[in-house]
Order: C-alpha cells, then sequence, then structure tokens
C-alpha cells in the first residue's frame, strides 16, 4: 500500500523527566529531521502519566494522537508504515481501540517489532495490524474522536498502556500492535521499582472482570502467580547480582540506529535464505 504520511498530522505526547534524554532521543529521531508540522506537546511536572496524558488529550489540534516514551527513535520510514496500517485498519476495522508497536495477546505471546538497548531486537517484521490484549507504553496510537481517556486513578508511570487497552475493549473496540518499526534506547534493570507493584495491584482491581491480563512484562492473575514469582527473582538480583543491568541506554543514537539497521537486514537475508528451495 505504502501510502505517503506527509498530508496526514499527528499529535505527539510524551511526559518527560529529562529534557536531554528527549534531546537526544524522540526529537532526534530520523523521521523529524525534515520540516513536518506534526503538533508536539512535551508533558513535565506531573505526577502520573494518566494526568499527563488526559491534560495533552484537551490541547491536541490533532485526530490521531501519539503517546511515546521520551527516549524513543522513530526511524524514517515509521511514520508511511504508520499510514499502511491505518489504511488497512480503515478497511478492516475502522473503528479501532488502540495501536502500538509492541503487545501481548492473552494466550499466545508478544506481537511487534522493536529494537532495544542490550537485549537488540524484540519480535520480527509482519505485514499487517494483529489483535492483541494490550500493548507496551513505548508507543500509544489514539484518536480523538474514541473519547478514550486514561485512568487518572492509576498512580505512577505503569501498566497505562494495558489499562487504556482493557477501557477501549470495554467500549467494544480492539486494540492492535502495527508493523511500525521502531527503536528504543532505554537503561533496564532486572529489579522493577515499588511504584510498577503499585500500578499492578491498581489494574488487578479495576479490571478482575478481565483477568488473566497478559501486560507486555507481566501476567496479572487471580493467584497472582507470575508476580510473586518475579518478586522472588528480584530477591535474588537485589542482593546477588545488585549491578546486573538489561541494557544501558547509549549516548549516541547514530551507533544504536547502525545496529538495529544491521540486524534489521540480517533478518531479512536470513528469510530470504530460509525460503530457498534447492
Amino acid at each position: 500500500m505504502n501510502r505517503d504520511m506527509s498530508k496526514r498530522k499527528l499529535t505527539f505526547i510524551v511526559a518527560v523527566n529529562s529534557r536531554d534524554v528527549l534531546q537526544n532521543n524522540l526529537l532526534a529521531s530520523p523521521c523529524f529531521r525534515k520540516p513536518h508540522g506534526h503538533q508536539i506537546i512535551i508533558q513535565e511536572g506531573f505526577n502520573s502519566a494518566a494526568k499527563a496524558y488526559n491534560d495533552a488529550i484537551d490541547r491536541a489540534q490533532n485526530e490521531l494522537m501519539v503517546f511515546v516514551h521520551q527516549d524513543i527513535i522513530l526511524p524514517e520510514q515509521w511514520l508511511n508504515q504508520v499510514e499502511n496500517a491505518l489504511q488497512h485498519l480503515e478497511e478492516q476495522d475502522p473503528s479501532w481501540g488502540v495501536l502500538g508497536c509492541y503487545g501481548k495477546t492473552q494466550t499466545n505471546g508478544g506481537r511487534g517489532w522493536v529494537y532495544q538497548s542490550g537485549p537488540g531486537m524484540i519480535g520480527a517484521p509482519f505485514e499487517n495490524p494483529v489483535p492483541v490484549q494490550t500493548l507496551d507504553e513505548i508507543v500509544l496510537i489514539l484518536r480523538r474522536s474514541s473519547q478514550l481517556r486514561f485512568d487518572e486513578g492509576l498512580p505512577h508511570f505503569h501498566l497505562y498502556g494495558t489499562d487504556i487497552c482493557l477501557r477501549a475493549k470495554q467500549s467494544g473496540r480492539t486494540s492492535y500492535a502495527i508493523p511500525a518499526f521502531c527503536i528504543h534506547n532505554s537503561s533496564q534493570g532486572f529489579v522493577l521499582p515499588k511504584e510498577f507493584y503499585e500500578c499492578y495491584w491498581h489494574v488487578r482491581r479495576a479490571w478482575s472482570s478481565q483477568l488473566p491480563i497478559q501486560a507486555s512484562c507481566i501476567r496479572i492473575t487471580r493467584l497472582n502467580l507470575a508476580m510473586y514469582k518475579r518478586r522472588l527473582s528480584e530477591i535474588y538480583f537485589r542482593y546477588r547480582r545488585p549491578h546486573a543491568i538489561k541494557g544501558r541506554r547509549v549516548q549516541d543514537i547514530r551507533q544504536l540506529v547502525k545496529e538495529a539497521d544491521i540486524t534489521i537486514e540480517q533478518k531479512v537475508e536470513d528469510e530470504a535464505t530460509s525460503h530457498c528451495t534447492v
């Protein structure tokens, strides 16, 4: 389909706690290098993602709103990939709920295509949007006309992607992981902060009728077995390997973009080889 996104304007919304990270990552994204006319709303000083994002929704000038982390890098082709996904959904499911770059189904694992500092490539290329139960918070796309809003009772900055997808489902809308490749330049450890678990319990209470819920990094269930297993592993890392990390944010994103490009080329070559016949 390969439509040009140049005529469709978006509102990008980002909650920021470091101007340096924002400037060196999201605002340095290849897709923003040329004049673009998209609205960018920078939210600072809020004590939760939900409050920051709802405030921005009220100020958004465009129908399509992209809620994105400050440490995400959007490649040059990202906007056209989003446009292709939107064109597909306009034909297949014009009442879609939430879109994102990576999500989880309830029972069949992850869907998406992201390169992350440290772990490397997560997922693989795919052609069309795929229904998911929840989406990771790195990128979330909503329409103003859907009237979806974030739960301001959900504290901090975790699991709001899970919550908004469940809100979409409650209104009869399906959420999708879309084939829009992005890069996450993140520092990540093996121990989640206590604020994450406060969000976990809030989501579990609010959406008990939807259990089990498969979020991007944890499964929420009635018995909480996955959560307790994770907390036990965190005890090990906290006391035996306190300096262990999954990945470290890099300062020069050019190297990260190059690594991602090389990995993509290798995946394409491997896939082409696997389809060769003798």
